[in-house]
């Protein structure tokens, strides 16, 4: 299992890079400069822990307090420009409560740590969290669709 997990790591990192390095040479191209803070930006991004400007924000200016939200938009407008990334689909998973394709789901935390849950057990979780931030009452989640890579 930990094996398993860091060869998927390592991938991951390897994928986050080229795309890094794809994305820094499309700006380089459109003639804009690379700067410590676009780089942030688009680390936080490639991270893929966040799902709206807020949230990248949020992060940013903890690592720069010079960010400011603005420029976190104009990073995300720029981004969807060369077509790096879609605002409506900055997840990464499609899965219904039925999902076929997995038989559990690997959070991994920040702390190097990760938990493997059933899909049903992670149905639960998203249903729970979402009543619990007010955005849903008793509906039943049908579907949550994440962009595919």
């Amino acid at each position: 299992m930990i094996e398993r997990t860091n060869v998927r790591r390592d991938e991951r990192y390897q994928r986050t890079q080229m795309q890094k390095e794809a994305i820094l040479d499309a700006l380089r191209a459109k003639g804009l400069r690379i700067t410590k803070q676009r780089k942030i930006i688009l680390d936080i991004i490639l991270g893929e822990d966040c799902s709206c400007c807020k949230e990248i924000y949020f992060q940013a200016s903890k690592i720069d307090k010079k960010i400011g939200a603005a420029t976190v938009y104009r990073m995300v407008n720029t981004l969807e420009d060369l077509g790096a990334i879609s605002r409506k689909n900055m997840y990464r998973v499609e899965c219904d409560r039925d999902c076929s394709f997995l038989e559990s789901c690997c959070i991994e935390f920040d702390d190097n740590t990760s938990l493997e849950v059933s899909t049903d057990k992670l149905h639960k979780i998203i249903c729970s969290g979402l009543r619990a931030c007010g955005y849903s009452k008793n509906q039943n989640i049908r579907n949550i669709r994440l962009a595919k890579e």
